[in-house]
């Protein structure tokens, strides 16, 4: 199949390892001084390891390679830590740590940090409810549609527009997402894990089009979120403009961890 999918640039790779911390899936290893690809089928192509690289020795591009296996990943990471507990962590190699949302359950399954299922303890003081205001809550929302998929590049409503990008999870996991985020905003929604495809092109044809003020991305802290962040800085690069543009990254918990 032809997917996404990194590549890398051994001239220019300087051997630091910060792309292997930094992929969830331990696809990466430093072989002869160099980063190395293990398997196609470890790769999401998502690029998490992008913004590590001091030397921008890793792109992503596009081309036949074998579908992104999670069980494979699940199986490769077991086998990991499994060596790094016979080894005492003497020579094993690394795996990444991924915080847990305070008071969750262990995951049920390896793989990918952002797939795993965990329960969220909510304290006594969270439930109970606050006083009923005599206004009913409405929706900021500020057109429609909302899906990056979706929206027309040219739509009028980005003229002169504060945009929000945000992953489709955020909405659920932040209580008060409307009043905080997307209020005054137009609102671009995306999930970079299960939407085929990359962002980056139509985010850049937005606002390259477009008299767009301000960008904000709203992203969960798992891992494969990390996507949205890579399409939205590629799109800005692209577009040729300076966007005054921010980051927010929300827990698994709801709180915000990044501001």
């Amino acid at each position: 199949m032809k997917r996404n999918i990194i590549r890398i640039d051994e001239e220019k790779c300087n051997g630091c390892g910060l792309c292997v911390n930094a992929c969830h899936e331990g696809a990466l290893v430093i072989e002869n001084g160099k980063a190395k690809l293990i398997s196609d089928s470890y790769c999401d192509g998502l690029g998490n390891c992008l913004p590590e690289c001091p030397t921008n020795a890793i792109t992503i591009e596009e081309r036949e390679a074998d579908a992104y296996d999670e069980e494979l990943v699940k199986e490769n990471m077991e086998k990991r830590a499994a060596a790094a507990h016979m080894s005492h962590g003497a020579h094993a190699p690394h795996v990444p740590h991924v915080p847990h949302a305070p008071h969750a359950h262990p995951p049920m399954h390896g793989g990918c940090p952002g797939s795993r299922a965990m329960a969220i303890k909510r304290s006594a003081e969270s439930n109970v409810s606050a006083p009923v205001s005599a206004q009913p809550l409405t929706s900021e929302l500020m057109q429609w549609p909302c899906q990056i998929k979706l929206v027309p590049v040219n739509a009028p409503y980005f003229d002169n527009c504060d945009l929000l990008i945000a992953a489709d999870c955020t909405a659920f996991a932040y209580a008060n997402i409307h009043k905080d985020f997307i209020k005054n905003r137009i609102t671009l929604i995306g999930c970079p894990k299960l939407d085929d495809g990359d962002y980056s092109e139509k985010l850049t044809a937005i606002l390259s089009n477009n008299n767009i003020n301000s960008v904000k991305i709203l992203r969960m802290e798992v891992p494969c979120c990390g996507g949205i962040v890579n399409a939205v800085k590629t799109a800005l690069m692209e577009s040729g403009k300076i966007i005054p543009w921010s980051i927010v990254i929300i827990g698994t918990d709801g709180e915000i961890r990044q501001s």
